[in-house]
């Protein structure tokens, strides 16, 4: 059974999100190419987003297949979020800096640490007449900060009636900070505004921090004398609703769980683009391409309210009805329907007392064993001032910094011979195209990409032709291909790895000396002799040059302020890709095309500038032979570029390069920062140790170009 609430036009458009707003009557030749572009990455978007969707569960078909799989998906969660291996439960070194009591509940204020200098602060309600150990609830805060004076008190207490209320109605609930929004202020937006897409590279998300403060706040509810360990129920709302599918999922402690407001389906985030009203707290690192009712079946047998409003704008109706049904199935093979409910309230996205209600009745249900009526209301009891856990913030804390640390990087060890060389280069190959580049397999063609002429031009010193291969199923590639008369057949091919700022000045080259080449930018220069691609590539050259320009460069380039530039490689990793891995794809898949073109180049060099420097010397580890690579301005570190989910976990840049090296016959660098020799001097000499010949991989201070 499925349900239909998207309107026609928003399945097929991205809402105005990416594409132009509207088309007027004459458009420049950049609109267009822009307009194109739009078009062909909202399709992308559109057939990967199906992909996943169509993929998602797909293999279960029976209790038996549940549970031969359950496991592995458990496994793949905790990577995805920075938990494999386990981090270590360390001692929580509980502190109670305070206790209040009004209105018969009684509220500690704690922290303690689930790792070493990372600090969690909460507030614990208990009532204050307990006669034994009480059912306990962990509630986990969404976006709801506290600050006064610059002082930030902590979501905990926007969030506190929940506490007091289930204090009141015989419960232990401890409530606690996230890392954003805490006493301590950590960083949920590091991709989202602050540029910090190396979390890509080292495989982190804050999504995995919090998953882990919930895990390590259920030891401390079992520690609590008044609580009894084995009726512990989970709540919260938006954020918090996130945070309850990470650690219900993940651990079996949790006997129920209301997330509300925290989950909608893929086709919600990327087509309809709810992800840009998400910061990163809310997803997994995708290496392995889920949608996310995979997550939510993962609390099967458990009892499980879907909670929501019908008019959450970041968290739809449509997609959250569809979480529900896929997640139905799989309690329907375990033969619990009693045990998943789906609550839809009227609102928007918030706290309202109709959701709040619906949770209270599903714990009473499910942890007491009791339905009665709720009759008393959720208020807040306490100032923000009294539930204040730090007097003083503590020093040495990792909670602000705790993205450089959570998850551990690879060794920067290099290899200390070819025979150590030859095994790491197994393994991080394998590595690499099982993680990073994992779902690129899902949308390569098992055949040589496809190519076909689309057309050449001629003037008096050269000739440019161009071909299109297919990358996938979606992308058609331009390769514009330069010959000056009296070529040489078998002189090798270089291949121009181009990102945008090459091409806005190779292309523009090209136009003066082919203005027939409707494929090529317009420029205000005249004379092709005079420009810098003539003098390089074609006087007293006889060798054939490619421009080669992965998806989103030149005529696929895609319109968009930064902002949306921001979001738009923020869907892409959502899918369980980045904006590199796929253009490292398109320049293997390129490089294949040439490889079986009529012409049938057998030596290919390739050459790559900044972020296509990059690009290139991937495809050179990953892709088919080439014997020759230039890469200019490369960078030392993934801190730096490529973004490659989690690449940083098992092979460190300058390894990589070591590894690229060892498959082609020269390999140069030509750093563009003094700050880069120290780096490329410690490789090369270690390539002297390993005996190899200059060729096989050197630096230069100067350029080659």
């Amino acid at each position: 059974m499925a349900f239909q609430f998207r309107t026609f036009f928003a399945g097929i458009i991205f809402l105005g999100l990416i594409s132009p707003a509207g088309f007027a009557q004459n458009k420049t030749q950049e609109d267009e190419i822009t307009q194109a572009g739009d078009q062909l990455l909202n399709s992308f978007f559109a057939s990967e987003t199906e992909r996943v969707t169509r993929t998602c569960l797909s293999e279960i078909q029976s209790l038996k297949d549940w549970n031969s799989n359950r496991d592995i998906y458990h496994l793949q969660l905790r990577e995805m979020l920075g938990l494999s291996p386990w981090p270590e439960r360390t001692p929580l070194k509980p502190v109670v800096t305070g206790t209040l009591s009004r209105e018969g509940v009684i509220v500690e204020n704690i922290h303690f640490q689930s790792l070493p200098g990372l600090y969690v602060t909460g507030n614990l309600y208990r009532p204050e007449k307990q006669s034994g150990p009480l059912p306990a609830i962990l509630y986990v805060c969404g976006h709801g900060g506290v600050k006064k004076n610059g002082i930030s008190y902590g979501n905990k207490t926007h969030y506190q009636h929940h506490g007091a209320w289930f204090a009141q109605n015989g419960y232990v609930c401890l409530i606690i900070d996230t890392i954003q929004l805490g006493e301590l202020e950590g960083i949920h937006h590091g991709t989202y505004s602050k540029s910090m897409w190396w979390w890509h590279n080292r495989g982190y998300t804050p999504a995995g921090v919090e998953a882990w403060n919930g895990i390590r706040s259920l030891d401390y509810l079992q520690s609590r004398e008044e609580v009894d360990g084995e009726r512990i129920g989970m709540t919260g709302r938006s954020g918090g609703g996130a945070y309850t599918w990470w650690v219900a999922a993940l651990d079996d402690r949790v006997k129920a769980a209301v997330p509300v407001a925290g989950i909608t389906s893929m086709e919600d985030h990327i087509v309809d683009g709810c992800i840009e009203g998400h910061c990163d707290c809310m997803y997994m690192v995708n290496t392995y391409g889920w949608d996310f009712p995979l997550l939510a079946a993962l609390v099967a047998p458990r009892p499980l309210l879907i909670s929501n409003t019908d008019k959450d704008r970041i968290f739809p109706l449509d997609g959250v009805v569809d979480v529900y049904f896929k997640t139905r199935r799989i309690y329907e093979l375990h033969n619990a329907l009693d045990n998943i409910g789906l609550n839809i309230a009227e609102g928007p996205h918030k706290d309202t007392q109709e959701l709040r209600v619906n949770a209270f009745h599903w714990m009473n249900r499910f942890l007491k064993n009791d339905d009665p009526l709720v009759e008393t209301t959720a208020t807040k009891l306490f100032t923000p001032e009294e539930l204040k856990v730090f007097k003083e913030l503590p020093t040495g804390e990792r909670t602000t910094t705790i993205q450089e640390s959570f998850v551990p990087e690879a060794t920067t060890t290099l290899p200390q011979s070819q025979k150590e060389l030859g095994t790491l280069q197994n393994t991080v190959v394998n590595q690499l195209r099982q993680l990073s580049f994992r779902n690129t397999t899902a949308i390569k063609s098992k055949k040589r990409p496809d190519q076909h002429g689309a057309g050449s031009w001629e003037n008096k010193t050269s000739r440019l032709s161009v071909f299109k291969y297919r990358s996938d199923s979606v992308y058609s590639l331009p390769i514009f291909l330069l010959e000056p008369d009296g070529a040489n057949v078998s002189a090798p091919l270089n291949v121009i790895v181009c990102n945008q700022e090459q091409w806005n000045d190779f292309g523009a080259d090209l136009a003066v000396g082919f203005p027939d080449c409707a494929m090529l930018p317009k420029t205000d220069e005249s004379v092709w002799t005079k420009t810098a691609t003539y003098q390089r590539f074609v006087k007293g050259n006889d060798a054939p040059t490619a421009f080669l320009l992965p998806r989103g460069v030149g005529p696929t380039t895609w319109s968009g302020n930064d902002r949306k530039q921001v979001q738009i490689k923020r869907r892409f990793a959502l899918l369980g890709h980045t904006l590199d891995s796929l253009r490292i794809h398109d320049v293997i898949q390129g490089v294949e095309s040439l490889h079986s073109n009529d012409r049938a180049f057998k030596t290919i060099h390739l050459e790559g500038e900044n972020d296509a420097a990059d690009w290139a010397l991937f495809a050179a580890l990953l892709g088919p032979k080439v014997t020759k690579v230039e890469l200019h301005g490369l960078t030392c570190e993934f801190r730096d570029g490529p973004q490659l989910l989690q690449v940083s976990q098992f092979v460190s840049k300058p390894t990589a390069v070591l590894l690229a090296s060892k498959r082609v016959d020269s390999l140069t660098v030509y750093p563009n920062k003094e700050a880069q020799v120290k780096c490329w001097e410690e490789l090369q000499a270690r390539a002297r140790k390993m005996e190899w010949d200059k060729q096989r991989f050197f630096f230069s201070n100067g350029s080659s170009k």
